[in-house]
């Protein structure tokens, strides 16, 4: 996943109020890039956190001698 630059990318960003286009002041600005940043973090560790499982049980499969296929069968 290719890192964003919030603030190159969304230099201002706005607000709808009450049917009005208002530019936001600068602590909801902040506020806002910050929270997409931190969601940002949040889908990469949750991207590394499968992809760790997915390698742990690929390695007992391997470990064990079996395909993926016959350990279900197994747990069947």
């Amino acid at each position: 996943m290719k890192k964003t630059n919030y603030k190159n990318d969304y230099p201002k960003l706005y607000k709808n109020i009450n049917g009005q286009h208002l530019e936001m002041d600068t602590e909801e600005y902040v506020a806002t890039i910050a929270r997409w940043e931190l969601n940002d973090i949040e889908v990469l560790e949750q991207k590394a956190k499968a992809e760790a499982k997915a390698t742990a049980k690929a390695a007992l499969l391997t470990q064990l001698g079996i395909t993926a296929e016959q350990a279900k069968l197994l747990l069947s």
